[in-house]
């Protein structure tokens, strides 16, 4: 007997059965099939034939694969009971609730007193499918591995896209082809990791960014996760995501995995982008003010360090100011005895040395200025050298003699006395001050993964955002070490990279993208040498690059010649004048013909406007700008095309470009196929197009 269940919106349907009372598997997940289609069919349609060497059934690639049922594969659930007797559960089918774009499947296992509950929720306007698996006993088990509940992976995808980095160099695309076996990545560092961003790409035969048939994935969960892509000796593929494996070290009745976001676009990568981006930001990241703009920061740190002089950063925050800057950000060094990394973390109080008087002096100064304040903290870090590990040495995480990082450890966030100590610190702080914002750091990788860590610091954030819900908080761990969307679900911003570097920058932004708004990434114009690459960039290229994203600066401006200060205030006064509009625009990743050009496409809601961000990252193979290509516009509708930054043009562009003297009028039809030559340019240097629909 078969029993079918679907789900759809005006994308997608996602549709799954169960054969004679066993857990049910996706049969069904693209474009959306008509009302009457006929699942059952469906369903024997996806059956594979039996030949020599197989089993005379094949087993199901159900939700949670299961190793009793013969599945030759990895399994969706590896347990242990209490004595450490490994168990191979088999479940049959409970019940199946459906709501309103929603199912819960509830399964159990008699014998071994067990219950699985898969929840599917589609989102009609974003199209994300959003699943979580939860596993309950009767007597607390050692859990090994729960995967989310467990999808298909395309038979027409030759490769999969997923993401690595470095310190400085995150969100780097790996290309992997798919091949019998696992592409197995597991990160193990109790922090979402440069390393390994848990997210995953899956692009049918002949996707690119603008068009074809994709699948995405996203693992929202701070702690370090398992993914498992795996194509089957038959054929099939599953894909599998949940908690770095052994996450759960102590045994427990209820296990649960976090959200897996799956995404299905017939529009390209930029599809998957998209309906990440909104879901993200309209469904998951809670606004402190929402429909206020979103402010141009400035952060001391690439400035000052740890040099906290207050008459100079009273002239640091105006000269900021001047330029446009709307926060300052008070970054490492106020607290403690804190001249270097080597003390004081955890000893959040103010250092009387640096503010005699308090921050109660450079906060007017600030607000005087017309900004507000904001100011940095690394919460679930200890010094050793610290007031705190003096008297509680017992609070760290990990074995005494381990590895220090940034001369640091980590607390033991699973203790509710650390984070009631930390509450009462940064609490006392916001309630003595006018603050709206915090810069929250994680400069280390913990000494071993452990789940209760990852939900102690959400417990802290949690209890912080309830009782001062005006402050915002970014996440930045040595950079973009904690991305994901289990953080974002308790804060506003994330620090994509501790490179200012806007070269870097701009491969970084432009990979982020497929997973990230902009409204949420913070991007930094850097001072004139790059601290992190050594690499010197001109002004107009660090600033546009920053334009790009939730805008602010990080360099002592100090530093500015007049020509530095002109374009900087220039580039500023643009981003806030179109802020309110590029907040919820979709970020659109261009198929440049040129290899050298990294381009995007900021296109309205509404389709009324947009801005293409065209940078040169190298020098090109041929010696003439080859078209840029445009994507998502009305074909009939004309667009004004205003190149914005036309005055940038160098003398070795010599041709009669009307570009670089007038707008053209143009169809999305041509803008879409035949495209538009730009100037042009040398590498390091951005050409900026603003389109307005007529």
């Amino acid at each position: 007997m078969i029993r079918t269940w679907r789900l759809d919106d005006a994308r997608q349907t996602l549709a799954l059965s169960s054969t004679d009372g066993r857990m049910p598997q996706v049969i069904y997940w693209g474009p959306p099939l008509p009302e009457g289609e006929n699942l059952d069919d469906v369903a024997e349609a996806c059956q594979i034939d039996v030949t020599g060497g197989m089993l005379d059934e094949n087993p199901d690639l159900s939700l949670c694969p299961e190793a009793a049922r013969s599945f030759p594969g990895q399994p969706g659930l590896i347990v242990r009971d209490a004595d450490g007797t490994p168990l191979l559960p088999k479940f049959t089918l409970r019940d199946v609730q459906t709501d309103d774009g929603s199912l819960t499947v509830i399964c159990e296992d008699t014998a071994n007193r067990l219950t699985y509950t898969a929840e599917i929720a589609l989102d009609p306007e974003t199209h994300v499918i959003a699943l979580t698996a939860r596993l309950n006993s009767d007597r607390p088990l050692h859990l090994h591995w729960l995967a989310a509940p467990v999808l298909p992976a395309p038979q027409t995808a030759d490769e999969m896209i997923d993401v690595a980095g470095r310190w400085c160099g995150e969100f780097q695309l790996n290309r992997t082809p798919w091949s019998p076996g696992i592409r197995y990545r597991e990160n193990r560092t109790g922090r979402t990791g440069h390393e390994h961003f848990p997210g995953l790409i899956v692009p049918c035969r002949g996707a690119i960014n603008a068009s074809g048939q994709a699948y995405a994935f996203h693992y929202g969960w701070s702690g370090g996760h398992r993914m498992i892509a795996e194509e089957l000796p038959d054929g099939r593929r599953q894909i599998q995501f949940g908690h770095a494996a052994r996450m759960e070290t102590a045994p427990a009745t209820e296990f649960a995995t976090a959200p897996l976001y799956a995404v299905y676009s017939s529009d390209g990568l930029n599809g998957c982008a998209v309906s990440f981006q909104r879901h993200l930001r309209d469904r998951i990241v809670t606004w402190t003010k929402p429909g206020t703009p979103r402010p141009v920061h400035y952060n001391c740190w690439e400035a000052v360090y740890f040099d906290h002089d207050v008459p100079k950063l009273k002239d640091i925050a105006s000269r900021a100011a001047s330029l446009g800057a709307e926060r300052f950000v008070l970054d490492d060094g106020w607290f403690g005895q804190r001249d270097d990394d080597t003390s004081s973390l955890s000893d959040w109080e103010v250092d009387p040395r640096k503010y005699p008087e308090g921050l109660g002096p450079l906060i007017d100064h600030v607000h005087a200025e017309g900004m507000s304040f904001g100011i940095w903290f690394e919460p679930e870090m200890i010094n050793p050298d610290s007031n705190l590990y003096r008297a509680h040495p017992d609070w760290a995480l990990g074995a005494e003699d381990q590895i220090l990082g940034r001369q640091q450890k980590a607390l033991n966030m699973a203790l509710p006395e650390v984070r009631d100590f930390l509450y009462d610190r940064i609490a006392a702080l916001l309630h003595a001050h006018p603050i709206d914002y915090i810069k929250w750091d994680h400069n280390r990788v913990l000494p071993m993964p452990d789940a209760t860590q990852t939900r102690g610091s959400y417990a802290l954030l949690d209890r912080l955002r309830a009782d001062f819900p005006q402050v915002e908080i970014e996440s930045c761990a040595s950079g973009g070490g904690r991305i994901d969307f289990g953080i974002l679900s308790r804060t506003q911003r994330v620090w994509l990279s501790d490179s200012n570097d806007a070269l870097e920058r701009l491969l970084m932004q432009h990979n982020a993208a497929l997973f990230l708004p902009a409204a949420v990434t913070g991007s930094h114009v850097g001072p004139r040498t790059c601290h992190t690459s050594g690499r010197m960039l001109d002004i107009e290229f660090r600033a546009w690059v920053a334009a790009q994203r939730h805008m602010g600066f990080e360099m002592d401006p100090r530093e500015l010649d007049a020509r530095e200060e002109a374009v900087l205030r220039d580039v500023t006064s643009w981003w806030k004048d179109n802020r309110d509009w590029m907040y919820a625009a979709d970020n659109l990743r261009l198929d440049a013909a040129d290899p050298a050009v990294i381009a995007e496409q900021q296109l309205a809601t509404d389709g009324s406007r947009f801005v293409v961000f065209a940078g040169k990252a190298r020098t090109s193979t041929q010696i003439a700008p080859r078209p840029l290509t445009l994507t998502r516009l009305d074909p009939q509708a004309r667009y004004r095309i205003t190149l914005r930054n036309r005055g940038s043009a160098k003398a070795l562009s010599r041709g009669k470009l009307a570009l670089k003297e007038r707008s053209l009028d143009l169809t999305g039809t041509a803008l879409m196929h035949q495209g538009l030559t730009l100037p042009w340019s040398f590498p390091e240097s951005i050409w900026v197009l603003e389109g307005q629909r007529l």
